[in-house]
């Protein structure tokens, strides 16, 4: 992560753009992790002592590593390999003083819920402050915890009330779901709430529990680095990563001011660097239309972008597919990410084919199919295949015949649930692979490739849909600058607003002035 001088710094979350929180227990709401840390050590000191007495005592870089986040047996699987202890599994009969994983797992609930009566449960309140706005603004909240005494530890803390959902380790076990990294418990405390898990931002500390967010396909994903281990947690899949949520700002539907009118204050961002600029196509450098082939590039909105790639990178980042946003844009110099940054192509032989993607391809084949056969007789309805995305567009149809769009959208998605998931943008529902990539990866990944990830570069992203916004996420992360292309206040993590694709082009085109050759 960067912060340069000058640059907005506090990340933005477009709060409106969500329905769920999803949050963690330990760690994240509670201090509870320094009390399970305290109960690990006298577990494990006490084990090494008897097997293997010559080794180091545990300490917090074993506790993060080997038991922050799992379920209770498989902390205790991952600190023994650790060291090359082996005991016995045993049975779930076992009693706390037998030496076996099951008997430890008692043994170390004994000595967490001994500490627990002695000491008072701890909160955050910079959590509980950001819960209540969440909940403020009509989103649902959730708790996730592979831990057995999250119920007791709410009820210590006085905080039933704050959730509408709790997906815990006897919840887990009496459902049979693995816990995390895998990603079943926050996609049981999704299905808890009413919302799929592109709708729900997801708070996490540790790194297993930002792994499972991930792999559940959470809309947003939160790393609290806390303990300094803020690269490993944006590496394992988090967003944003922040020291605390006090940090984070929280848009709702508040103006942005206008990027024209604060251009001075952007020209002096620029001072002694360059623009790294990144470019949506549809609705950001062409009006939307009603069929998508008709989004035609204006001859001006084409010079300048032109002109402006001569002077500094420049890279269209779109929903469409590669070959069809280059053929319409028609400038070789440029760099295109096409189907939300799955794949990806520029000059000098760039090129970026998402391998995991191509996995993905049959179960677009059958949703595509579906989607077909369940909206043939809409009028008006349009399906835009795309290589790694299925979008269903609405523009066209009835007011009264939209929700029967979304609900065969839905039916295909419940289809093929564990591999595809469902977005949103300006009238269309679209089902992308459930991976971890999207358009901010893609441009955080371009940045790295082109060794544009330095001080003297501002990355500058413009665009207008809902999947933009992770974009701009990503570039809060970087000291970047987003900008909102909407003729109105919407909710938004972009820095400023251009009303149009008129004002884009004339952004663009003073953007060329302040950039030397």
């Amino acid at each position: 992560m960067n912060s340069y001088q000058n640059r907005p710094a506090r990340p933005v979350i477009a709060i409106q753009s969500f329905r769920a929180g999803v949050f963690d227990l330990d760690g994240v709401v509670t201090r509870t992790a320094r009390i399970h840390e305290a109960a690990w050590k006298q577990l494990f000191d006490e084990v090494l002592l008897r097997a293997a007495p010559a080794q180091n005592p545990f300490d917090h870089e074993d506790y993060r590593r080997y038991v922050d986040g799992k379920p209770r047996l498989d902390g205790i699987r991952s600190f023994l390999a650790s060291r090359n202890i082996v005991l016995p599994e045993g049975g779930p009969d076992d009693p706390p003083e037998r030496e076996t994983v099951h008997g430890l797992a008692k043994r170390k609930n004994h000595a967490f819920r001994e500490r627990l009566r002695r000491d008072s449960v701890e909160v955050f309140d910079s959590t509980i402050d950001f819960i209540r706005r969440l909940r403020a603004a009509g989103l649902k909240t959730a708790l996730v915890s592979s831990s057995k005494n999250a119920a007791a530890v709410l009820q210590s803390a006085g905080l039933e009330a704050l959730f509408d959902a709790r997906v815990d380790g006897v919840e887990a076990e009496r459902l049979g779901l693995p816990g995390k990294p895998c990603p079943d418990i926050f996609l049981e405390a999704c299905t808890a709430l009413g919302v799929q898990p592109a709708q729900a931002i997801a708070v996490e500390d540790a790194l297993s529990g930002v792994q499972a967010a991930r792999a559940a396909g959470c809309g947003r994903i939160i790393g609290i680095a806390r303990s300094g281990q803020a690269e490993e947690l944006c590496r394992h899949g988090a967003d944003i990563v922040v020291r605390d949520l006090d940090e984070l700002d929280l848009n709702t539907h508040e103006a942005l001011p206008d990027a024209l009118e604060h251009f001075d204050a952007i020209a002096q961002m620029l001072a002694g660097q360059r623009p790294a600029v990144f470019l949506d196509y549809d609705g950001t450098l062409t009006p939307i239309v009603d069929r998508p082939d008709r989004a035609l590039l204006s001859d001006a909105m084409r010079t300048a972008v032109r002109d402006l790639a001569a002077r500094c990178p420049v890279a269209i980042v779109s929903g469409r597919d590669r070959a069809d946003v280059e053929r319409l844009v028609g400038i070789e110099e440029l760099i295109y990410a096409g189907s939300h940054g799955f794949d990806i192509a520029g000059p000098d032989g760039l090129q970026l084919q998402h391998e995991e993607a191509v996995e993905f391809m049959p179960a677009l084949d059958r949703a595509e199919t579906l989607l077909r056969e369940r909206l043939a007789g809409i009028d008006g309805a349009l399906i835009e295949r795309k290589r790694y995305a299925i979008a269903a567009h609405y523009r066209l149809v009835a007011p009264d015949q939209t929700p029967a769009i979304e609900a065969a959208v839905d039916a295909a998605l419940a289809q093929e649930e564990r591999q595809l998931r469902k977005t949103g943008g300006k009238m269309i529902f679209e089902l992308r692979p459930r991976l971890p990539w999207h358009k901010g990866r893609a441009v955080c990944w371009l940045l790295e490739v082109l060794k544009l990830d330095r001080p003297d570069v501002l990355p500058i992203y413009i665009g207008d849909d809902e999947t933009d916004e992770d974009a701009f996420t990503a570039l809060n992360e970087r000291g970047g600058l987003g900008l909102l292309v909407a003729a109105g206040p919407q909710a938004s993590a972009a820095h400023y607003r251009l009303r149009d694709p008129d004002a884009v082009g004339t952004f663009l085109r003073r953007l060329l002035e302040t950039t030397s050759p």
